[in-house]
C-alpha cells in the first residue's frame, strides 16, 4: 500500500485514501495561503503523508499570525 498521495498516483492507485492523522501529530503553521512559505509546508506535509490541512493553519490575512 501507498504511503502517501504522491506514491498511490505513481501506482496508479486512484482511489487511495490515506490514514486518519491526528492533528496532534503535526505543526500547525501561521502561514498566508498562497505564500512561498505555506506552498513549502504543504509539499512537505504531502511528502510525508500528512493531511494538508491543519484545523489551526492560518486561513486569512486577520488570522493570528502565532499558531
Amino acid at each position: 500500500m501507498a504511503e502517501s498521495i504522491l506514491e498511490a498516483i505513481k501506482d496508479g492507485q486512484w482511489d487511495y485514501e490515506p490514514e486518519h492523522v491526528s492533528s496532534d501529530r503535526f505543526a500547525s503553521t501561521g502561514a498566508l495561503p498562497g505564500t512561498e512559505e505555506k506552498l513549502t509546508i504543504l509539499a512537505r506535509r504531502v511528502r510525508k503523508g500528512l493531511p494538508l490541512w491543519h484545523p489551526s493553519d492560518r486561513r486569512t490575512y486577520d488570522d493570528n499570525e502565532e499558531i
